[in-house]
C-alpha cells in the first residue's frame, strides 16, 4: 500500500476511533484536553509506523494502546498518579502494582459510558453555545478545525480559540468528567440535545454562504443522535431528537436542484426521499412516544416532520393536525419562531387571510426584526391573497436579511414573479 494511502487509512481509522480514545484517556487524566492531546500522539506515532509495519488488523485497539504508553508516560513525568492517587486509585490501582495491567483495566471499562460522559463534559453549560458545538464536533465528530470553521463560515483561528478556551474552561471549572444524575442529569440532556439540533439545523438551512443545505452537518449530528439514543435508551426526547433529524434527512436529496438551488417542500419530488431513513424515524418517534415522550419540544417536530412524510402527495398533508400540533409546541415552548411556523399551518389549513392574521401579530416583535423568514411568509401569504405590490417588496426585503446566497436568489425571484404576474 503507498503511504498516501496509508495515511488516508489512518485519517479514517482516526476519525472514528478518536472519541473512543478522547473518552477513555479523560476517564483516567480527568482532563479533556490532556486526553485530545494524548490521542492525538497516538495518531502522530500511528503516521511515523503505519507505512512501514503496515495498517494493522485491528487500528482502533493499536490506536488504543499506543495512547495508554503515553498516558502512563505522561503520568509519570508530571507525578499525577500521586497528586490524583486518591482520585482515580480505584481505577489505575495502587503504585507498587505494576502500570499497565491496571490501567487496561481502566481505559477499557465500559467505552459506552466513557462516551456518554464525554457528550455531557463537551456539552456543560459553563460553556458557551458556539463553544459547545466546536468541542462536540472536534471530540466527538472527529472533525478539525479546518472543518468545523468552514462549515459554520467562521475564520479557523476563531474555531481554534474556542475551543483552547473551552476546553481551558473546563479544567478551570473542576467538570467532573461523569454523566450526571437526578435534576442536574435531566438539565445537562438539554444542552446536549440544544447543540445537537443546532448542528442539524445548520447542516439543513445554511444560516450564510453559497450552499443551501451542509449535508455532512447533517450527517454528523445523526451520527452523535443515534449514538446517544444507544447509550441513553430510556430518554424519550434524545429519540424524539433522532426521529425529527432521520425524518428530515430524508428529504435531503429532494430539497436541492440540479443547479444547487432550493426546492422548498411542496414543490419537491417526495419520490426522491429516502423511505430508509422516514422508517428509521417513525420507529424513533414510536419509541419516543412509547416512552412517555409524545409532547417533547423535539418528539412534536417529529410528529410534525411524520406528517409530510406520511403524506404520499402535498395534497394529501394533513395541515389541520401540522396547525394542533404547532399549538401544543408554542404552549409547550413559546416562541416567536414556532408561532411564525404555526401561522404557515394554519394559512394551509384554514385559507391566507388567517395565518396572515397571525403573521401581522408577530411583526412587531423585537426578535424577529431581522429575521428573514418574517417576512418571507408575510410576502406568500399576501401573493396569494393577491396583493402582490406589498408581497413583492416583502420578499425582497427578506432578501435582504439572509445571509444564504441561494435563498437570496431564491427570493428575488419569487418577488420578480409577483412583480410579473397580473394584478387581479
Amino acid at each position: 500500500m503507498a503511504a498516501s494511502d496509508v495515511h488516508r487509512a489512518i485519517h479514517a481509522v482516526f476519525r472514528i476511533e478518536s472519541s473512543r480514545l478522547i473518552a477513555g484517556l479523560a476517564r483516567m487524566v480527568r482532563d479533556v484536553g490532556l486526553a485530545e492531546e494524548l490521542a492525538q500522539d497516538a495518531l502522530v506515532t500511528a503516521l511515523e509506523r503505519w507505512p512501514e509495519s503496515g495498517v494493522p488488523d485491528n487500528p482502533g485497539a493499536w490506536l488504543m494502546a499506543a495512547a495508554k504508553r503515553r498516558a502512563i508516560d505522561e503520568l509519570r513525568r508530571s507525578k499525577r498518579i500521586e497528586r490524583k492517587h486518591e482520585e482515580i486509585g480505584h481505577e489505575i490501582g495502587a503504585q507498587q502494582a505494576p502500570f499497565a495491567p491496571d490501567l487496561d483495566a481502566a481505559l477499557d471499562d465500559d467505552v459506552g459510558d466513557d462516551l456518554l460522559r464525554l457528550v455531557f463534559t463537551a456539552c456543560h453549560p459553563v460553556l458557551s453555545t458556539e463553544a459547545r458545538i466546536a468541542l462536540t464536533l472536534r471530540l466527538l465528530g472527529g472533525l478539525t478545525t479546518e472543518e468545523i470553521a468552514r462549515a459554520f463560515l467562521v475564520p479557523e483561528p476563531t474555531v481554534a480559540q474556542r475551543i483552547v478556551r473551552a476546553k481551558r474552561t473546563l479544567t478551570e471549572a473542576r467538570v467532573p468528567f461523569e454523566v450526571p444524575r437526578g435534576a442536574e442529569r435531566a438539565a445537562r440532556l438539554s444542552s446536549v440535545l440544544q447543540v445537537i439540533y443546532l448542528i442539524f439545523n445548520e447542516g439543513y438551512s445554511a444560516t450564510a454562504g453559497d450552499d443551501w443545505m451542509r449535508p455532512a452537518l447533517c450527517e454528523d449530528a445523526l451520527r452523535l443522535g443515534r449514538i446517544l439514543a444507544e447509550l441513553a435508551p430510556d430518554e424519550p426526547e434524545v429519540h424524539g431528537l433522532v426521529a425529527l433529524m432521520e425524518i428530515q434527512a430524508s428529504r435531503s436529496r429532494a430539497r436541492v436542484g440540479p443547479s444547487g438551488e432550493p426546492v422548498l417542500l411542496l414543490d419537491q419530488n417526495r419520490a426522491r426521499w429516502d423511505h430508509v431513513l422516514i422508517r428509521r424515524g417513525l420507529a424513533a418517534l414510536e419509541r419516543a412516544e412509547v416512552l412517555g415522550g409524545a409532547r417533547g419540544f423535539y418528539a412534536l417536530q417529529a410528529a410534525i416532520a411524520a406528517c409530510h412524510a406520511r403524506a404520499r402527495t402535498a395534497d394529501e398533508t394533513d395541515w389541520a393536525r401540522i396547525a394542533a400540533l404547532y399549538g401544543v409546541l408554542a404552549a409547550l415552548a413559546p416562541s416567536p419562531v414556532v408561532e411564525l411556523n404555526r401561522a404557515v399551518a394554519v394559512s394551509m389549513a384554514f385559507g391566507p387571510a388567517a395565518g396572515l392574521e397571525i403573521v401581522d401579530a408577530l411583526r412587531a416583535e423585537p426578535s424577529l426584526q431581522g429575521y428573514h423568514l418574517l417576512p418571507s411568509v408575510r410576502g406568500d401569504l399576501l401573493a396569494k391573497l393577491g396583493r402582490l405590490d406589498e408581497a413583492c417588496a416583502e420578499l425582497e426585503r427578506a432578501a435582504s436579511l439572509t445571509r444564504n446566497a441561494r435563498e437570496r436568489a431564491l427570493l428575488h425571484e419569487r418577488a420578480a414573479a409577483c412583480a410579473r404576474a397580473p394584478s387581479h
